[in-house]
């Protein structure tokens, strides 16, 4: 890739911009296939979880440990951490 098409690619006005963008942009979907990972092996643990409660006569979902994982990712991640959190949940155990 020129470098020109690199600029146009990443938006920046010089070069160097361009390729500082152009590195972090690699980074990040290194990250992103890393937290995919990890919320796909969230997503395991628990199905593990559920079936044992599931078995066990219990139901499916415990409201209060979900609480307590909502005010985890809002007290580390501000308010978007709330609905980041929503998200995960949802993955992990389905709509209830």
């Amino acid at each position: 890739m020129t470098a020109t098409s690199l600029s146009t690619d990443t938006g920046a006005r010089t070069d160097e911009a361009a390729q500082v963008i152009s590195n972090a942009r690699e980074r990040i979907d290194a990250l992103d296939d890393r937290i995919i990972g990890l919320i796909q092996e969230r997503m395991a643990v628990s199905a593990v979880i559920q079936e044992a409660r599931i078995t066990s006569g219990g139901r499916r979902v415990n409201l209060s440990r979900e609480m307590e994982a909502l005010g985890h990712y809002r007290d580390a991640l501000g308010k978007p951490g709330t609905s980041l959190a929503m998200t995960l949940l949802e993955l992990c155990r389905g709509r209830i």
